[in-house]
């Protein structure tokens, strides 16, 4: 669960931390208008990737996919996941945007085997 407190405090530290600000605010704009968005991903999400230890080619369009598999992770309605990734077919959100959770497939595992076990 987040801090409060902390949370506080590093807001402080930013220039632009209004409700309405930008998250990536370019203080060569004073705030109006966000980094562009290969800059955004070199200057700030490439860096912090590496800080995580994560080695694999990361664009913009993968948070798409990532967005999309952690939705259906929560439960998510396929219909408003759809909806919300903007697809104008339900197939191509759960053919090429959304992946199985490791969690669901075994939860999923185990009830098969426990009706096969029931038997």
């Amino acid at each position: 669960m987040a801090d409060p407190v902390r949370n506080k405090r590093e807001l402080e530290r930013v220039a632009y931390a209004a409700d309405s600000d930008w998250v990536l605010a370019s203080p060569y704009k004073h705030g109006a208008e966000p980094y562009w968005p290969d800059s955004a991903l070199q200057n700030f999400v490439k860096p912090a990737l590496k800080r995580a230890g994560i080695t694999k080619l990361v664009r913009w369009h993968t948070f798409r996919h990532s967005s999309s598999t952690l939705l259906r992770a929560n439960g998510t309605d396929v219909k408003v996941q759809s909806e919300l990734l903007r697809h104008s077919n339900i197939g191509t959100t759960l053919n090429l945007y959304t992946q199985a959770v490791s969690t669901q497939k075994r939860a999923a595992h185990g009830q098969v085997v426990g009706q096969l076990l029931a038997v």
